[in-house]
C-alpha cells in the first residue's frame, strides 16, 4: 500500500490558549477510496523532517488547504508562518528525493509562490462552483468540466511562476491547475476531497498525478 504524506491546517483555539494540526476526516475516506496510506504530518519538525520523510518511507505528497499565505495576506486572522517555514523546507526536501507532490487550493498557491509566482486577490470564489477549460496540455488527464472553488487568492497566468505550466484555466483566464515543467510537482485549485461522493475523475487524475 502506498503511502501518502499530508500537510494540515493549523487552527488557533484562544479559548484553549492552543495551535492546533488538524486536517478534514473527508481526506482519509478519501485515501481509502485510493487504497493508499494517509499519514499526517506535523507543523513544527522542522529540525527533524529529513528523518520524518526518511521514517515514514512516503511515496508522495499532499499540501493540503486552509489558512491563508502570510506573504499574501500578512494582515489575514488565519495565517500560520510555521506552516509557511514547514511546507517550504518540505517542498525543497522532496525535491532532492523525487517525491511526487500535488497542492490543493492553498497548496497550489504555496507551491507558485515558492517557485517566484505571484497570487492576486479574488472576489465571489468561495463555496461555489464554475467551469474548467483544460488546455491542451492537460486533456490527458481527464479533468471534469466543473469544478468546486474556495479560494479567496488566485493565480493569473502571468503571475505563474517560470517552471510551471498552466493545464487548465477558469473562465477569466486564472490558473486552475499547473505542472512543473520538469518534476512531479503539480497543483490544483478545487478540492477533491470535499466532493460527495468523491467525483472518478478527481481520484483517476490523483493517481495518474502522484501514485
Amino acid at each position: 500500500m502506498k503511502r501518502i504524506g499530508i500537510t494540515q491546517r493549523v487552527q488557533n483555539i484562544e479559548s484553549y490558549d492552543e495551535k492546533r494540526d488538524c486536517l478534514d476526516q473527508r481526506w482519509t475516506l478519501l485515501a481509502q477510496e485510493l487504497d493508499t496510506l494517509l499519514l499526517p504530518l506535523p507543523n513544527l519538525a522542522m529540525e527533524q523532517l529529513p528523518e520524518l520523510l526518511v521514517g515514514l518511507k512516503l511515496d508522495a505528497l499532499i499540501l493540503s488547504g486552509g489558512n491563508s499565505l502570510e506573504s499574501s495576506d500578512y494582515k489575514g486572522a488565519d495565517i500560520a508562518p510555521e506552516r509557511d517555514a514547514f511546507e517550504a523546507a518540505l517542498i525543497e526536501l522532496a525535491l532532492s528525493e523525487r517525491i511526487p507532490i500535488l497542492g490543493v487550493c492553498r497548496g497550489m498557491q504555496m507551491i507558485n509562490i515558492h517557485f517566484g509566482g505571484k497570487l492576486i486577490p479574488i472576489q465571489n470564489h468561495v463555496k461555489t462552483e464554475h467551469e474548467l477549460y483544460p488546455l491542451s496540455v492537460g486533456v490527458g488527464l481527464g479533468l471534469k468540466k466543473s469544478v468546486n472553488s474556495y479560494h479567496t487568492f488566485t493565480i493569473q497566468r502571468e503571475e505563474l511562476a517560470q517552471c510551471l505550466k498552466p493545464i487548465a484555466l477558469d473562465s477569466e483566464g486564472n490558473v486552475e491547475a499547473f505542472a512543473h515543467t520538469a518534476k512531479p510537482i503539480f497543483g490544483i485549485m478545487w478540492h477533491p476531497e470535499r466532493e460527495k461522493p468523491f467525483d472518478p475523475s478527481d481520484m483517476n487524475l490523483i493517481r495518474k498525478l502522484i501514485l
